[in-house]
């Protein structure tokens, strides 16, 4: 889908006519609207290729009067066993002379915030300044998740405390793997917005710098943070593997028991059942007697045992 915005009365809203320094939103496109963004607005074929590739890495690139930047962008969902998962997702900036474009394979945060005007002062026309800002909530929507993700599993770990359950452990492995993912892609992106900043391939102006120095800052927080959740996370997974190798072995023990109380009345019911003359006692009540005193013994010896 492929859709026209313009900054009107303070704010971005949808047009249906083409303009310059109009935003081209795109979201989806099929081949033919992939085929229409090459053939009537002259964009690269290759940029609009990587665009929509979801194994795309972030970087930036230049190729005659059109800028490509890919950024990966963070996305939230849920799964039917109610799992919430965090992945990223790779988005495409392209800045022509006339308008500006972001191209991606589904509607992520960023792009309804912009659409419906949640990002402030965001103006299509001032091509660089628009990129920054798109590129500052990146790296804010990457802490908001940061923190919903500490919070899931901080939540996960309470439950966890009173009972073992395989849907809690499901989610803190989930967990792992966004981390894992957010990781990933925020120290990509910190090397394509470190090329923005040496200003060589997108052309900066002065007043953008301080919106530029926001977003690296933002960015290397939101690495920091990533790491220090991801430690957090693998020395939890770890304490919860060594618990329920701890409550294992406590069954084993237990099971032992059980099974070891339960043998010493079958050895002995096993020799006064068979036909042999001589035994002590040869009377119903003694084997009976001998059993339980034995039984008694032996899970008192345990018991002793255990607690040593």
């Amino acid at each position: 889908m492929i859709s026209f915005y313009t900054y009107e009365n303070g704010k971005v809203v949808q047009s249906e006519k083409l303009s310059d320094g109009c935003w081209i939103s795109v979201v989806d496109p099929s081949p033919e609207e992939a085929r229409d963004l090459v053939e009537d607005f002259g964009l690269d074929n290759g940029f609009v290729k990587s665009c929509i590739d979801e194994e795309e890495s972030s970087r930036i690139e230049r190729e005659d009067d059109q800028t490509l930047i890919i950024i990966d962008a963070p996305v939230s969902s849920v799964d039917d066993d109610k799992t919430r998962n965090f992945y990223t997702m790779p988005m495409g900036i392209i800045i022509t002379e006339k308008y500006v474009f972001t191209i991606s394979l589904k509607e992520t945060q960023v792009i309804k915030e912009a659409e419906r005007g949640g990002i402030r002062n965001l103006r299509p026309s001032f091509k660089t300044r628009f990129v920054l800002q798109i590129l500052l909530r990146i790296a804010g929507l990457f802490l908001t998740y940061l923190k919903q993700i500490d919070k899931i599993s901080s939540a996960a770990e309470q439950e966890l405390h009173d009972a073992m359950k395989n849907e809690l452990l499901m989610q803190l492995l989930a967990l792992e793997k966004s981390l894992v993912y957010f990781s990933t892609s925020l120290k990509a992106n910190e090397g394509t917005i470190e090329k923005i900043h040496r200003g060589r391939v997108l052309k900066l102006y002065e007043e953008d710098q301080d919106l530029l120095e926001d977003v690296l800052i933002e960015m290397k927080q939101a690495i920091e943070m990533a790491s220090i959740y991801t430690g957090i996370l693998s020395s939890m997974m770890d304490g919860f593997s060594s618990v329920i190798s701890n409550n294992l072995n406590i069954v084993m023990w237990r099971l032992t028991i059980v099974t070891i109380l339960m043998q010493i009345p079958n050895i002995i019911f096993a020799l006064y059942g068979i036909n042999t003359v001589d035994l002590p006692i040869p009377y119903t009540w003694f084997p009976i007697t001998l059993a339980a005193v034995l039984t008694l013994i032996a899970a008192a010896i345990l018991y002793k045992w255990k607690k040593k």
